[in-house]
């Protein structure tokens, strides 16, 4: 089975979500509104067959799409 191909801009997008991050700070730093985030991730989800945020990134990891070194491990809070 060929695994979906994604664009930059879903890849990036799944990325930053994958860090952690909300709609609203990839908006932020993609320069976009919090809906336009969401209709990307959306139509992320759709392409992968995922139900939510977690599973798509998951789902890319797994084919490969995404990189673990491209998730950052969370700076430790005191």
């Amino acid at each position: 089975m060929t695994p979906p191909r994604l664009t930059r801009i879903q890849r990036q997008t799944l990325v930053l979500a994958a860090n952690g991050n909300t709609n609203r700070q990839i908006a932020t730093w993609r320069g976009v509104t919090a809906h336009s985030v969401t209709e990307v991730l959306t139509t992320t989800y759709k392409r992968l067959g995922a139900a939510d945020r977690t599973q798509a990134v998951a789902l890319a990891l797994r084919l490969g799409l995404i990189n673990l070194e491209e998730i950052q491990l969370p700076h430790p809070t005191s």
